[in-house]
């Protein structure tokens, strides 16, 4: 009964167990001290109370049971009722030693279906003594008339920035383009000590008792954590969140050296450089697109100085900072990253304009798909290398649970209908190989999902032109040899690596889609001693087909 909560007799207990406590309580070393315990055993033993309504210290043991009635009253629509549980409760829970995973999981669970005024409820357990290090302007959008108006990219920059100042590891590297430059070297910023922020270092849990392991148990995984509450808790479609994101991932270097332009380039870069370009001309795709979408973005002139780093090295953090965030939020954002990605990459118009030679295509794809950190130092980074580096920091932090829709970025790029979009493919999943090797069943989808791939450009009855010969994808073969030698050790491939029988059995079936100069490269593939070196030494195969 809601009437119960609402009762003056536990409103009492409540304030009384609120006023006895601070809300930092578990920083104090001793739990406090119970003023009212011996009087309510005493009226208990003498029979004074002896039906007390409310025996014993009962707002702890309501303080865990707060949670659940919020959830079921959401659950069941009552979003009037709980609106009003929360404001009974809000100073309560501050109490709760998990409110920061009770906050993030009912925006997560519920997001989309909460009402504004609920989630300004709901955030409001997180109270102003914990000092969560909101985002400067997270107030503006969250209690603004326009609150269905999604954030500008500045917002969006801002939250990245605090990931890669408090988050992400420090580089200690300096820019490769300018050893001498000052700006290369990683700022120390000062963060308030730990246990004036979210209970202490973890390094001394063992040594605390249960209470005082607080969550989030460090201010890392504070600012994660409030950063990920922030995006949830902004009335905006997961969709137009996600692109912005990733809109602005895919220029990021643009947007930083703009907004850098009026104090000099940071990493060696001179003042009047311009965009970055790469050897084949891709950047330049890259760069006159990102310049309709930073000019007009707001970006403060000190931001790359705010965070200590060249331009280019903060491009590569804040890539993997918007990874990272996109791996808390929930499935909804991923599906969206996977769509908006897809998109970006098929618009390139490197890949969409068919008039391009053959190439200079290949080229453009080749420098995207180097290493972030060094396309970027060498200004020939690229919006379909950044989009990869994205997807494989979002890969990286994903739970193994979470990988199973993986593969929905590589159904949006099919058909593929060129080497050069069939390498991204590839270069997409590959880094998933180490991951994927221990769950077979995820495994045998994302090789069965490859093969595929490579027919629609060299299958049988592929509508790819003009014609490749097979030898142009050598890495290729290389490629998906190994992925089978790496699942069939477990581990890095040994030269006594065997493939496994059920591995061997889906390639031979997946083989026949392909045309035969592919199929002769993937010979050893199959089942067939005769044709396979891998079947022919493998002790199981060998028993079946003795020579």
């Amino acid at each position: 009964q809601i009437s119960l909560l609402e009762r003056p007799e536990l409103q009492h207990r409540i304030k009384a167990f609120c006023s006895s406590r601070s809300p930092e309580h578990w920083l104090k070393n001793q739990p406090p001290k119970r003023a009212e315990l011996q009087k309510a055993l005493g009226n208990h033993l003498s029979w004074k109370d002896r039906y007390p309504p409310f025996f014993d210290d009962i707002a702890a043991r309501l303080l865990p049971v707060i949670p659940l009635i919020i959830y079921r009253l959401i659950e069941n629509d009552a979003t009037d009722i709980a609106d009003r549980v929360l404001a009974f409760y809000s100073t309560f829970l501050a109490f709760h030693p998990l409110r920061f995973t009770f906050v993030r999981d009912i925006l997560a669970y519920f997001y989309g279906h909460l009402p504004s005024k609920l989630i300004v409820r709901i955030l409001n357990v997180l109270g102003v003594s914990t000092k969560t290090p909101f985002s400067e302007s997270f107030a503006q959008y969250l209690g603004s008339s326009n609150s269905s108006i999604c954030p500008p990219p500045e917002y969006f920059a801002n939250l990245l920035l605090g990931l890669v100042n408090n988050v992400i590891p420090p580089l200690s590297s300096k820019s490769k383009s300018n050893p001498a430059d000052a700006s290369g070297r990683r700022t120390n910023f000062s963060k308030p000590h730990a246990s004036t922020q979210a209970g202490g270092n973890s390094n001394a849990d063992a040594q605390r008792a249960f209470y005082q392991n607080q969550d989030p148990g460090s201010y890392t995984q504070l600012v994660l954590e409030t950063a990920a509450i922030e995006i949830l808790s902004l009335s905006v479609p997961a969709s137009q969140i996600v692109s912005s994101l990733v809109q602005l991932i895919a220029h990021v270097q643009a947007m930083l050296i703009q907004s850098n332009t009026g104090q000099g380039m940071s990493g060696g870069l001179g003042q009047n450089s311009g965009l970055p370009t790469s050897p084949s001309g891709a950047g330049a795709e890259s760069a006159g697109a990102s310049r309709g979408n930073t000019s007009a973005s707001g970006i403060s002139a000190n931001f790359v100085s705010r965070s200590g780093y060249s331009c280019q090295q903060l491009s590569v953090l804040m890539i993997q900072a918007c990874g990272f965030l996109l791996a808390q939020l929930p499935p909804e954002f991923h599906m969206q990253l996977y769509s908006e990605a897809a998109r970006i990459i098929k618009d390139c118009r490197w890949l969409s304009d068919s008039s391009r030679p053959v190439k200079e295509l290949n080229s453009a794809v080749g420098y995207a798909l180097l290493d972030p950190t060094w396309a970027s130092q060498d200004s020939t980074s690229t919006a379909i290398g950044n989009i990869v580096a994205l997807l494989h920091s979002f890969f990286s932090n994903l739970p193994q649970e979470w990988l199973e829709s993986s593969h929905t970025v590589i159904k949006h790029l099919r058909p593929v209908t060129s080497v050069a979009m069939l390498r991204i493919a590839f270069r997409i999943l590959g880094p998933l190989l180490p991951r994927l090797a221990f769950a077979r069943p995820l495994f045998m989808k994302t090789l069965a999902l490859l093969f595929n791939v490579l027919g629609d450009v060299f299958g049988k009855n592929s509508q790819a032109s003009p014609h490749v010969p097979a030898s142009e994808i050598g890495d290729i073969i290389d490629f998906v040899h190994h992925a089978v030698m790496y699942e069939g050790q477990g581990g890095p491939v040994q030269s006594t690596s065997k493939p496994k029988v059920e591995i061997l059995t889906l390639c031979g079936k997946l083989l026949d889609l392909l045309r035969p100069d592919v199929q002769h490269l993937l010979s050893h593939l199959k089942t067939d001693p005769t044709s396979s070196i891998y079947a022919a030494t493998h002790p199981k195969l060998a028993q079946q087909h003795p020579s």
